[in-house]
């Protein structure tokens, strides 16, 4: 049932990621951006490298296990409370960050920082599941919010790079804190409440109804292995791309967006169909497109390793897979828990997060990262599960049960 309050909600799909998107990629360049100036960072808080990279894992695992306590909160007090409550930490953390002198503080101010980035991400893909829960629409939003985030590791680094030599290395929380605060004017005066006004709160047993539903978990794992082989191509594609290919930094960032750019593309057009092809069939198709991307990519390494179209042209159609799979699988895995939606989301993205980062470290630690095995492996493996429970499961997208129940 759709939010009563989300009728106040005057936007179209493409206007709404629009107003939602700058708090997802906020926080994704919370990540990204300063990982270029992460090795003299060292020496201006005089502490170790090791301290410097505790900050990235702080925050990357913050930024998923934080969506299990903000998740739920937004069911208890609403949508706009919480994002508001999280933008504001995040631009004080920001500025904070940009003034810190020791690493203690810093280590500080990045886990307010990683928690207000989790309280704004979860209420944006809470939102989208208020306004658009049994609509079309939902994957159209779900689509174009996943690929605006896939830009952010082609862009950020070279941002951060750009105003770290423009004005030093401080003002990439400066810039951070800024456009923070932007978002949340434009929120303060266009964005209401989209939270049922019927949903009072979550009892803890609300936390398991996702759990217990095997659709849910077919999806998140479709979701996992989307996104999952972005993630390694992410992780391998400066030793494979500047390293063994000989590509300039240049070039390495013109051909690894346009990666990011076939999923934009992508998600247009699967939002476009979903609704026609259903849930089930679309995410079928995607996991259909990630395995032939796949066994494309082995051929490329064992026929033509030092071509750049063999790897270029096999993501691309790769990225097409992972754009179908983000557009339907939050949409789909979040049927019947309209109630409970800011926690189906928390469970949906921390769980699905810790298993393709999981699976994802795996194939990009164990395998070459020069070579395109680590990519291979991954769209060979858990493309095949979501396909294989698939076929084993007569009715994996039941119409819309009872939460918690198939």
């Amino acid at each position: 049932m759709r939010s009563h309050n989300a009728t106040s909600w005057r936007f179209s799909p493409t206007a709404t990621a629009l107003l939602l998107s700058p708090f997802n990629l906020l926080a994704a360049l919370g990540m990204d951006m300063y990982l270029p100036v992460v090795p003299r960072m060292a020496d201006a808080l005089g502490t170790g490298a090791g301290a410097v990279q505790l900050t990235l894992t702080v925050y990357l695992v913050l930024l998923g296990a934080g969506q299990l306590l903000f998740g739920p909160l937004s069911d208890r007090l609403g949508r706009r409370p919480v994002l508001l409550g999280g933008g504001l930490l995040f631009l004080a953390a920001s500025f904070g960050l940009a003034l810190a002198s020791s690493s203690a503080a810093f280590l500080a101010l990045r886990v307010a920082q990683a928690c207000g980035a989790s309280a704004c991400m979860v209420v944006a893909f809470a939102t989208v599941r208020d306004l658009y829960a049994g609509r079309d629409e939902g994957s159209a939003v779900y689509g174009l919010l996943g690929a605006l985030l896939a830009v952010v590791p082609a862009v950020g680094p070279l941002l951060g790079a750009l105003v770290d030599g423009w004005a030093g290395w401080r003002a990439i929380f400066v810039l951070l804190g800024a456009g923070m605060l932007a978002a949340l004017a434009a929120a303060w005066v266009l964005w209401p409440e989209t939270r049922a006004r019927t949903a009072t709160g979550v009892r803890p047993a609300a936390l398991l109804q996702p759990l217990r539903s095997r659709r849910f978990g077919w999806y998140m794992l479709g979701y996992s292995a989307g996104m999952g082989a972005f993630f390694v191509f992410f992780s391998i594609s400066p030793w494979l791309m500047m390293g063994r290919l000989g590509l300039s930094q240049v070039a390495f960032s013109a051909l690894f967006a346009t990666v990011a750019l076939s999923m934009i593309a992508s998600a247009r057009v699967v939002g476009r169909m979903a609704p026609r092809w259903g849930m089930r069939r679309s995410l079928q198709g995607a996991m259909a497109c990630l395995v032939a991307a796949g066994l494309l990519l082995g051929a490329g390494e064992l026929f033509a390793p030092r071509s750049v179209a063999a790897l270029i042209a096999p993501m691309w159609l790769a990225g097409a897979g992972i754009a179908a799979a983000n557009a339907v699988a939050p949409n789909g895995a979040m049927r019947g828990f309209d109630g409970i939606a800011g926690t189906a989301t928390a469970l949906f993205f921390c769980l699905g997060g810790v298993l393709l980062g999981t699976a994802g470290t795996a194939a990009a630690t164990l395998l070459p990262r020069d070579t395109h095995w680590p990519v291979v492996a991954y769209c060979l493996a858990l493309p095949l599960c979501v396909l294989a429970v698939s076929w084993r499961a007569r009715n994996p997208e039941p119409g819309t049960p009872r939460p918690g129940t198939e």
